[in-house]
């Protein structure tokens, strides 16, 4: 039996709102150490990610970015799975994509967030 991927999904997840700035979202970034938030709706629905290399990217190419707010900055329609997905099958779906997280979702709400790393974990224990 394959093991579902919200066994191996960090629970605790940073998010931020779509009016917040890239200035908010570099500071959670410093303060909590990250390189990836999802961009979260007011009905808390998945919009967006971004990532610190989106930002620093972003920051190259447009002076004024500070001012920007998160649904002006991410990347939309981010990979997603539901929490029973399994691991073997986020791997897949992690190397096709070259991404480095995705949002687990249960009951249309993100319950977690899973990178390459806690795959790699899960699929070596």
């Amino acid at each position: 039996m394959s093991t579902p991927v919200s066994s191996a999904m960090q629970r605790i997840v940073r998010s931020v709102g779509m009016d917040e700035t890239a200035t908010q979202v570099e500071a959670l970034f410093a303060e909590h150490k990250l390189s990836w938030v999802p961009v979260l709706s007011q009905d808390g629905a998945v919009v967006g990610v971004i990532s610190q290399s989106d930002l620093t990217r972003l920051r190259a190419l447009m002076p004024g970015l500070a001012s920007l707010h998160a649904w002006q900055l991410c990347t939309y329609k981010p990979a997603t799975v539901q929490g029973d997905a399994p691991v073997e099958g986020v791997a897949r779906l992690m190397t096709e994509r070259q991404i480095h997280h995705v949002v687990v979702i249960e009951q249309g709400r993100v319950a977690g967030v899973v990178s390459s790393l806690d795959l790699l974990r899960a699929l070596t224990s």
